[in-house]
């Protein structure tokens, strides 16, 4: 049972690696099915090639597929076991490969509560990232965000813990229906602490909703401390589409 705390589309992938993984057990080759959700929403399934020789997880086998589907950069991924075991983590080759292939992809963890979403650097952190690796990067926003957005009427937005770096990025709506994407750039990153975040820093036209809009950060970021360093991130759209 996938909590209510997740995006539809989420969901969407959990359930749909535990469907495949629940057709799978005649062949010990086969015992872990992964799906994997791309930018336009599209659905990637796999299962794994099990071979002493080192065969390729299901979470591997699915990066290819979707691949060679022209996937582009992926924003959720998930893995279950055959024989009722469900939802699993990846392993450590696995956590890597998706930290230098797709950095900004969310991972499906089984916790006490139920499934979760990992951003993949949580997975595996103080780790060494392959420099070669040239991965799309995507920032996620909010879906009520997208006009604003796309006609430049919204050019900044406050982080906290969600590193984003200068450069082309493709601009993600989470769990929109239209699975909507914007081409653009963040050209830059400033890191402020809270309580010495000013509205200028903030890019925010009026001064006197500086308290309100720290009190909408602590909302989105519950337990938020008032000396959290947060990053103010400004960037421009380029064109609309998905990346194929």
């Amino acid at each position: 049972m996938v909590p209510t705390k997740l995006f539809d589309s989420e969901r969407r992938v959990i359930e749909a690696a535990e469907r495949l993984a629940a057709t799978l057990g005649s062949d010990p080759n086969h015992t872990v099915a992964a799906a994997a959700m791309d930018t336009a929403g599209r659905i990637h399934r796999a299962v794994n090639v099990y071979h002493f020789t080192g065969g390729p997880c299901a979470e591997l086998v699915v990066l290819g597929a979707a691949a060679a589907a022209g996937a582009g950069p992926l924003v959720t991924i998930a893995a279950a076991g055959d024989g009722g075991r469900g939802l699993i983590p990846p392993c450590g080759r696995c956590r890597q490969a998706l930290l230098d292939l797709h950095p900004d992809v969310l991972v499906a963890v089984p916790t006490d509560e139920g499934p979760a979403l990992r951003p993949v650097r949580k997975l595996l952190p103080d780790t060494y990232f392959f420099p070669d690796a040239d991965a799309r990067r995507i920032v996620r926003f909010n879906k009520r965000y997208y006009e604003d957005v796309a006609s430049g009427r919204k050019t900044s937005t406050v982080r906290h813990d969600d590193p984003i770096a200068p450069g082309p990025a493709l601009f993600l709506f989470e769990d929109d229906e239209a699975h909507r994407t914007l081409h653009g750039t963040v050209t830059g990153v400033e890191r402020h602490r809270l309580d010495r975040l000013t509205a200028a820093q903030a890019r925010l036209d009026d001064p006197a909703s500086l308290d309100e809009f720290k009190q909408g950060l602590r909302g989105h970021y519950p337990g938020l401390p008032s000396d959290a360093e947060v990053d103010v991130v400004t960037f421009t759209v380029t064109a609309p589409g998905t990346v194929r």
